[in-house]
């Protein structure tokens, strides 16, 4: 008899599970579990990182009723999700990951790290002044959760934090991304956080680009496509504006992109969820959601 979930953890590891819970644990590193396998699969967890292989096995699992991800963005998963299943993200798994990438970018940006990084190979002894993140404001754009868990870690540094969602929020001093015009001449930092979505791709465009004060700096931990990479490269080139980016449109980043090697620009591949924080926190996810299957209650985010 087949399972009726396909998991990338067995449950005993997931813990706070029925037992016996009938599962196929299959983490994408290896061959597919086979169609007899998974025919009675109702419920499909995607290994984190290997989506790319975990994708086509949705197609192959007729019983189907939930897919989770253990990430925050579905943008590739959801043109792969049948009708009348629910898809559901990882809201929360990534918030403490993600806002401490976001830091880490800002003060070694601001703070000239890759360039003492880059003498430190050399041997070479050079103090200088660089911006400190105290008395710069800092604008948040797709304040949700990991918005929300950065501006907590901002809120020692003695720096100004501007909220912008897709709707204003007064009780929560948020605004709309139609004030984006007013607000961001005055922003030292610019952080995306927003989804990936078809009213977000190429957001920050030339236009956006041009608001941004002289210096500014722009923090990519959301998707490469919501910058128009084009656009960016020219600002870059002329040493406008710098930018810290953990996402980059194309990604992977081929070698002889003109991205690495423009000034002012820091690189990281896309690790702002992989990090020590991501196996307890996705297990809980998946546990939570789980429980919540086995009981036929609603999925938490599932849309």
């Amino acid at each position: 008899m087949s399972a009726r979930y396909l998991l990338p953890y067995p449950p005993e590891e997931i813990g706070g599970l029925p037992d016996g819970l009938d599962a196929v644990v299959w983490d994408g590193g290896g061959p597919a579990p086979s169609d007899e396998a998974v025919r009675g699969v109702e419920f499909f967890c995607l290994p984190y990182l290997r989506h790319a292989v975990a994708l086509p096995v949705i197609g192959r699992l007729p019983a189907l009723k939930a897919v989770q991800t253990l990430t925050a963005g579905m943008d590739d998963v959801l043109p792969h999700v049948p009708d009348g299943v629910v898809a559901c993200n990882a809201r929360g798994l990534h918030d403490a990951s993600t806002a401490e990438l976001a830091v880490t970018l800002i003060l070694a940006s601001l703070r000239g790290v890759p360039q003492f990084v880059r003498r430190q190979e050399q041997g070479l002894w050079r103090q200088e002044f660089h911006r400190s993140l105290a008395d710069r404001t800092v604008l948040i754009l797709g304040y949700g959760s990991i918005g929300r868990a950065l501006a907590t870690r901002l809120e020692p540094f003695e720096c100004e934090v501007v909220k912008v969602a897709r709707r204003a929020r007064p009780e929560e001093r948020v605004h709309g991304v139609g004030e984006l015009a007013e607000l961001l001449p005055a922003a030292d930092v610019v952080v995306l956080l927003t989804p990936l979505t078809p009213e977000s791709r190429h957001l920050v465009d030339a236009g956006f680009l041009a608001r941004m004060k002289d210096g500014a700096l722009l923090v990519n931990v959301a998707r490469g496509p919501v910058v128009d990479t084009a656009a960016l490269l020219a600002e870059l080139s002329a040493e406008r504006l710098r930018a810290a980016l953990d996402v980059t449109d194309p990604e992977p980043l081929p070698a002889d992109h003109p991205l690495w090697r423009a000034p002012g620009v820091l690189i990281t591949p896309h690790v702002g969820g992989p990090s020590s924080a991501f196996l307890p926190r996705a297990k809980r996810v998946l546990r939570e959601q789980i429980l919540r299957f086995e009981k036929g209650e609603p999925l938490a985010d599932g849309r």
